[in-house]
């Protein structure tokens, strides 16, 4: 008997309408195509608007997507994990929020925060309650909002992210597919590099915190470049060797959309031809926890069933890693 692995057997997505594209941001910010292309290959990026609308919002579309495709009902939900950097509250919890708004009432949640790194996080995590034996079906939603916290006056960072969220679905299986290996790390000194100044306890939020603008992302783009490169590679590189897996074996890898040179870096690392590597980071830009399920959403019909998957992420924090996935389905 197989042991039993936790396996992707749905996926949903989900982008907002307005397009944010680079010829609007030239008249927003000192910047232009050309340069934001060269240094991040991103040509546009979707941005929610509406009054009140939260990264919940976009969760639920994704998940009512999902639940369309698999054939089930919110009642069949054990567990749902949402890996979010931006949730719609301090609290509750925004799997709690999401949960209320697709009406899943016999299950437990909680929201995980490791920034970008967040939805592998959440992947591992998920997979251990299903390789239990005890839950059945567990969702684990990625989503961010970014907009919400990016300052428009800012060229380092407000060209960087988008707004979606995507989600997939955890079964049981014993057919050996499923999620195999994960390598996660993680390195707080590397806050000081990529963060957001105020809003947590250490520095609540004042009237001069909102005047000097601290709420929003900072990142100092140079260092965390470096970190990302190195760390992302190594981390991917490490998974394939821990499963004797050679770049042959792997049909896909699906990278964090951070920078188009970060994912070249780590793909030329694995040995991997750009033919196997899920790229759509010049649609949506940096989703954040959005980015890795909205890559199997948008790829999902290209995945065949035994397909060996690389996933790897770097995060703010630092946070980082790569999980090793045998795909467990042929989508109809």
């Amino acid at each position: 008997m197989q042991k039993m692995c936790a396996a992707i057997t749905a996926v949903g997505g989900y982008v907002p309408e307005y397009v944010l594209n680079n010829a609007e941001l030239e008249k927003m910010v000192d910047t232009t195509d050309e340069w934001i292309q060269t240094r991040t290959g991103i040509l546009e990026r979707r941005i929610l608007k509406g009054e009140g609308m939260g990264t919940s919002d976009m969760a639920a579309e994704a998940v009512k997507q999902l639940f369309a495709k698999r054939g089930i009902g919110p009642d069949d939900i054990d567990l749902l994990i949402c890996a979010t950097t931006t949730p719609d509250f301090t609290f509750p919890a925004t799997a709690n929020v999401i949960a209320d708004k697709m009406g899943i009432k016999n299950a437990f949640g909680f929201d995980i925060n490791a920034a970008c790194s967040g939805f592998l996080y959440a992947l591992t995590t998920g997979s251990q309650f299903i390789e239990t034996g005890k839950y059945k079906k567990v969702l684990v939603v990625g989503g961010d909002k970014m907009s919400s916290i990016l300052n428009y006056e800012d060229r380092a960072t407000c060209i960087i992210f988008g707004d979606g969220a995507g989600c997939v679905l955890l079964e049981p299986n014993e057919e050996g597919n499923g999620i195999i290996d994960s390598v996660l790390r993680s390195d707080g000194a590397g806050r000081v590099y990529l963060h957001q100044k105020a809003g947590g306890s250490v520095k609540p939020a004042t009237m001069e915190t909102v005047m000097n603008k601290e709420h929003f992302v900072y990142q100092e783009g140079q260092t965390v470049f470096k970190f990302a490169v190195k760390n992302m590679a190594d981390v991917a590189a490490e998974i394939m060797e821990r499963n004797n897996l050679s770049g042959d074996d792997v049909a896909w890898l699906v990278p964090h959309q951070a920078n188009k040179r970060i994912i070249s870096a780590t793909a030329d690392r694995m040995g991997l031809s750009e033919e196997k590597v899920m790229i759509n980071i010049e649609r949506y830009g940096n989703t954040t926890n959005g980015t890795l399920p909205l890559c199997l959403w948008e790829w999902e019909k290209k995945l065949h069933k035994g397909d060996n998957i690389v996933l790897a992420a770097f995060g703010g924090g630092f946070t980082w890693g790569a999980t090793y996935i045998k795909w467990a389905y042929d989508t109809k």
